[in-house]
C-alpha cells in the first residue's frame, strides 16, 4: 500500500483525486449503471476510474484509505493513519458506528494540506 508521502510524489495520482467522491456516490456511478445519468456523471467504459479517500471505522483505530474504483473493482491503494485530534472529532461525529464513510471536511483539509505541502514549499 502507498503512504501519504508516496501519493505526494506521484503527481498524476495526487491530481486525479476526486475530493468530492463518497463511497455511496462511487457505488451509484460504477455499479448502478441504470441511474447514473441523473447524477450528471456517466461511466462509459472500464477505463473510467475514480480515486478518492474513505474513512474505514471497521479498523481500530479508524484509518483513511485511498481507493481506486472502476466498474470492475475497488482497490485500496493507500492506508493512512488519522491524526489524534481528527480521530477524536471523527469519534464524536460517528460514535461507535462501524462502516466505510466519506472523509469529513476536517480530514479533507488535512489531506489537502499534506499533499500540497511540498508544492507550496518549493
Amino acid at each position: 500500500m502507498l503512504s501519504l508521502e508516496e501519493i505526494k510524489q506521484d503527481k498524476a495520482l495526487a491530481n486525479d483525486i476526486d475530493w468530492d467522491m463518497t463511497p455511496e456516490e462511487a457505488v451509484t456511478l460504477y455499479l448502478e449503471w441504470g441511474n447514473n445519468w441523473s447524477h450528471g456523471k456517466m461511466v462509459k467504459s472500464r477505463d473510467d476510474v475514480s480515486h478518492y479517500f474513505v474513512v474505514n471505522t471497521w479498523d481500530n483505530p479508524p484509518m483513511i484509505y485511498l481507493v481506486r474504483r472502476n466498474s470492475d473493482e475497488a482497490v485500496d491503494l493507500a492506508l493512512i493513519s488519522i491524526p489524534d485530534d481528527l480521530r477524536e472529532d471523527l469519534a464524536n461525529e460517528l460514535a461507535t458506528h462501524k462502516g466505510v464513510y466519506g472523509i469529513t471536511p476536517e480530514i479533507r483539509k488535512w489531506l489537502k494540506r499534506e499533499l500540497l505541502e511540498k508544492e507550496l514549499a518549493a
